[in-house]
């Protein structure tokens, strides 16, 4: 019996799509890839390894965190490797990434091996509040024929310890080959020339010389800080999906806009599934996190927290045809203050793969839900946390959904626009304390703050003339 051909609805609808999620992302949709799912570093280091070995012509390596360590020392010495063979290697690192995990000495044997390294955003004089935006990305492109999207960083948490029982961090990315490895590269070439002399256009890879890999269509979605990209495409896909969404986040913060648009699916009957970690080095975090959890337990939105060392990942799965994977966080430090880097995958093939591995972490997971007097238990899950290393990209992420939720709740607490819930009265007595001390002090000692605040106002100013300064001169040049 012959197929039916779509009827023209559904192929305006599908069209209609097409360019909302093109527009959203501010990326096209980029036919003819092969991509491969890696899980964990026992996947991910050795392809990346394996890539950057057989590299002849260039590396570009760009990671929010890597490690002067024993997981970073393969990486350091075959980037010099590569370098003394004349491969053109570059690399970008975050500065408050890498903050006492790699000291000027591990960059400057970088560079004088021939890498040309490049620091994003470091303190500067005038740039009093530039630290608020970091490069948060983590990709590598080999070539113009590999390309890798990931949230691993390059560090020993993610390796774990086996000899002291320490679980790596669990994390995916994934490798991809094929036409949008172009995309991939001009992903760090907006980077690169963010922070000097930009790359020669000879070395720009133009997609069209690249011969498909495979039949795999995807789009990759490099944001930079106040454009937003994914948090529209993650918008979208909440209001389109109707099966199945299944989301995987290191740091979920969700504003108000993104958790009403997964409590509207999961009434709508999308099967809406949330998983997030459970370890945490910042103890305050985890009654915070919970209370987010609340308005979509309520809606239907089912809950997981990871009982393994670390869950990392950055991950969303929806209707069995749609994947994404990459850098972006559930939050507004990663939707609006940051670089970011995800690769947004449109295969029923691979999404298929993305919903058995998710299926197998829920088995290392523990559901939340609401008891019979409506509040937030956690059958069976472990007493004690497992032993791990808390100390790279955690503690820094953290810090920023920690951020937000905090804000979110004493915001709530003093415009009465939410009901607050029990879990919150921690973060209301402690800000309603560090409020008073801080009056007293004001009071009390009157220069003691007094100082610093018109130190800053000045830094504050004398920033804002030197930039206008340098405009006003190079307008005048052009006149």
């Amino acid at each position: 019996m012959p197929i039916s051909a779509p009827s023209p609805d559904l192929l305006l609808l599908h069209s209609l799509a097409d360019r909302a999620f093109s527009r959203a992302a501010g990326a096209p949709v980029v036919d003819g890839n092969r991509v491969r799912l890696l899980r964990d570093a026992r996947e991910n280091y050795p392809a990346w390894l394996a890539a950057m070995t057989a590299a002849q012509h260039h590396i570009h390596f760009e990671n929010y965190i890597f490690c002067d360590d024993e997981a970073g020392a393969p990486f350091a010495e075959l980037l010099m490797q590569k370098a003394r063979e004349g491969v053109r290697v570059r690399v970008v690192y975050d500065w408050l990434g890498g903050f006492g995990k790699t000291s000027p000495a591990f960059w400057e044997r970088l560079r004088e091996a021939g890498v040309d390294v490049r620091c994003f955003n470091p303190p500067r004089v005038d740039s009093p509040l530039g630290w608020l935006s970091r490069d948060h990305r983590k990709m590598i492109a080999v070539d113009g024929d590999m390309g890798f999207i990931t949230g691993l960083c390059i560090c020993r948490m993610w390796t774990g310890a086996p000899e002291k029982g320490i679980e790596p961090w669990r994390d995916t990315g994934v490798e991809v080959h094929g036409p949008a490895v172009a995309d991939i590269e001009r992903a760090f070439a907006q980077v690169w020339a963010m922070l000097g002399t930009p790359l020669p256009d000879d070395e720009l890879i133009d997609a069209a010389r690249l011969a498909p890999a495979g039949d795999v269509r995807m789009r990759i979605v490099a944001t930079v800080p106040a454009t937003a990209g994914l948090f529209r495409v993650d918008q979208l896909v909440a209001q389109l999906a109707h099966q199945r969404l299944w989301l995987t986040d290191a740091y979920y913060a969700g504003t108000a806009p993104y958790v009403q648009a997964l409590c509207a699916a999961a009434r709508d009957g999308v099967d809406v599934r949330l998983l997030v970690p459970n370890a945490t080095d910042l103890p305050l975090l985890q009654p915070l996190s919970r209370a987010g959890y609340r308005p979509l337990l309520e809606a239907g939105v089912r809950v997981f927290e990871w009982n393994g060392t670390m869950l990392h990942a950055k991950t969303a799965v929806a209707d069995g045809q749609w994947a994404r994977v990459g850098s972006t966080n559930l939050n507004l430090a990663s939707w609006l203050g940051n670089c970011e880097l995800d690769a947004v995958i449109e295969d029923a093939a691979f999404a298929r793969a993305m919903e058995a591995m998710y299926e197998d972490d829920l088995q290392n997971a523990t559901e939340i839900v609401l008891d019979a007097r409506h509040r937030l238990h956690a059958p069976g899950a472990p007493r004690r946390p497992r032993p791990g290393m808390t100390s790279g990209s955690g503690r820094s992420g953290r810090a920023a959904a920690g951020a937000i939720r905090i804000g979110n709740t004493v915001s709530a607490a003093f415009t009465g626009r939410r009901t607050l819930e029990p879990v919150e009265a921690r973060i209301t007595l402690i800000t309603a304390a560090a409020l008073f001390v801080l009056a007293a002090l004001f009071m009390l000692f009157p220069p003691l703050l007094a100082y610093p605040a018109i130190t800053l106002l000045a830094w504050g100013a004398a920033a804002l003339a030197w930039r206008g300064v340098r405009l006003w001169r190079a307008q005048h040049q052009r006149l």
